[in-house]
């Protein structure tokens, strides 16, 4: 087990680890914990009642936060033509083919999604080793996999998070910064929860929302009651 820092050690005092908290005071707690120099990340954690082993309860998806996250995402389109001017147009950050296909190969990764048109997945294929591990190959489940490149971009740069289930039936989500407000956060918490609500895998048995707690980058998880949604 990694050992603790004092800062840490200090800012999980504040915190009560056998309570679960309202929505609007865990987001107050996890801000106040936070001891980072930097305005630091608010992620929220998802421990749903699933078997991922199963292929009918993954769960993957994509969501737009109402209030953003804050953080600007820097948006690679994989597209020719006409589909290609529409990309530039929508404000995406590259846009082209082969040409990017060749600098991904040679390990060049200054950006944060990819789009692709569905006629280009064909050579997006040929890096799913590369980018498969990164999270970082476009998926049709997604939104990331489609023709309306305007709209995927547009959603990407108005604040849509990817969210996908880890082996432990976790979903680690951002939902803004410390610098937000907390009633935006909220917003963007109670957003995620409600999409992963109707996401429940209908073989899902028992608990389906276990627990789900927030967090900044570098403070403790404050446990947020499921039921105060």
């Amino acid at each position: 087990m990694t050992k603790k820092g004092k800062k840490y050690l200090e800012a999980a005092k504040l915190v009560d680890s056998t309570k679960a908290y309202s929505a609007t005071e865990a987001i107050e707690l996890a801000k106040k914990t936070n001891f980072a120099k930097f305005d630091a990340t608010v992620e929220a954690a998802f421990r749903l009642g699933i078997d991922v082993k199963k292929a009918d309860q993954q769960i993957r998806g994509a969501v737009v936060l109402p209030n953003g996250t804050g953080r600007t995402q820097r948006v690679l389109v994989f597209a020719k033509g006409e589909k290609a001017k529409e990309a530039e147009a929508a404000g995406a950050d590259y846009v082209g083919d082969s040409d990017y296909i060749n600098k991904i190969q040679q390990g060049w990764f200054d950006f944060d999604v990819i789009v692709a048109t569905p006629d280009m997945m064909g050579e997006v294929g040929k890096l799913g080793r590369v980018l498969g591990p990164k999270g970082l190959m476009p998926n049709p489940k997604t939104g990331t996999v489609t023709f309306d490149v305007t709209r995927a971009v547009n959603e990407i740069k108005a604040g849509k998070v990817e969210y996908r289930a880890d082996k432990a039936g976790i979903i680690h989500v951002p939902i803004g910064k410390v610098s937000f407000e907390d009633n935006k956060l909220a917003e963007n918490l109670n957003t995620i929860y409600e999409t992963l609500m109707k996401a429940k895998p209908a073989a899902a048995k028992g608990t389906y929302m276990k627990s789900v707690a927030v967090s900044t980058t570098m403070g403790p998880g404050v446990k947020v009651d499921p039921s105060a949604f």
